[in-house]
């Protein structure tokens, strides 16, 4: 299995990719906004994408954003091919992603947002902690990605403050092991519940109205 960062000769897996995007969400039904070929092959040029090749089998992908001039990284669009998961894969992908942020925007705080608890526990190993949504950046940029979610009306319901994903925050400023946190998988999955609970009973409420 191949780990790289992606160049021009990648192009040619943009379609793929943003297939096994959508088949995901498909699946999932939740959580995981759409992304074109063409959105796909812009990260790829600017050389700001990782992806994995079982020789020419495509295999997983991620991708860096950048936002806030630069103050904020988000890493989007982290998928398996379904021929590759449940192999450890899709933390070997992030790992090679995180790496990459950290070298190529050393001043950046990396965020991300996420339902799966797969990905928060992986984000945990690396370094991340669980966060509000005031804590990310407040590019515009960055939120209107979240429209081709299906989970986009809960974020306009509650004014961009929460969603069913965690927000979780790596700062290059702390120093501290986040692993001295009581933040746990445990920890981790119990707030997962919590706010689901919580923003069922709110349009519930709502609905009742």
């Amino acid at each position: 299995m191949e780990i790289v960062i992606a160049t021009h000769k990648h192009i040619k897996y943009a379609n793929i990719i943003s297939e096994t995007i959508d088949k995901s969400a498909e699946q999932r039904g939740t959580g995981i906004a759409k992304r074109t070929p063409d959105y796909i092959e812009t990260k790829i040029i600017n050389g700001n994408a990782i992806i994995a090749l079982d020789g020419n089998d495509f295999a997983g992908f991620c991708y860096i954003e950048i936002f806030s001039n630069k103050n904020y990284v988000v890493h989007s669009g982290l998928i398996v091919h379904e021929n590759y998961r449940k192999q450890g894969l899709a933390k070997k992908i992030k790992t090679k992603v995180f790496n990459h942020s950290k070298k190529r925007y050393p001043d950046a705080k990396i965020f991300g947002i996420t339902t799966g608890l797969a990905v928060m526990k992986i984000n945990y190993e690396l370094g991340y902690k669980p966060v509000t949504f005031s804590e990310l950046t407040d590019d515009p940029e960055f939120w209107k990605g979240c429209k081709t979610c299906t989970n986009y009306d809960v974020l306009q319901r509650t004014q961009k403050k929460m969603c069913l994903c965690t927000g979780m925050l790596y700062n290059p400023e702390h120093n501290e092991n986040i692993k001295e946190h009581a933040y746990n998988s445990k920890t981790l999955s119990r707030l997962k519940r919590i706010k689901q609970v919580l923003l069922l009973k709110k349009s519930d409420k709502r609905n009742i109205k």
